[in-house]
């Protein structure tokens, strides 16, 4: 299942939990900013992009708890 979700975060701290949440997640997930996009998996890629705006995450995964975790990160 193909889905995208405006996340944003506020400060290091949640960037860490995301980075822990995902790792254990099965499925294709990018963040994408402006014409930039990132392997959301990736820690430092994250850090790449302008954290100061709402970003999108785009998620395909037959995995249900994935978008139930997202929700905290959700703009």
């Amino acid at each position: 299942m193909r889905r995208s979700l405006s996340i944003r975060f506020t400060d290091y701290d949640m960037i860490e939990m995301f980075s822990r949440d995902i790792a254990n997640l099965k499925g294709e997930f990018d963040i994408v900013s402006g014409r930039k996009v990132v392997d959301a998996k990736s820690f430092l890629g994250i850090f790449s992009l302008d954290l100061s705006v709402p970003l999108t995450l785009n998620a395909v995964t037959d995995d249900d708890r994935a978008f139930i975790i997202f929700q905290k990160y959700a703009v």
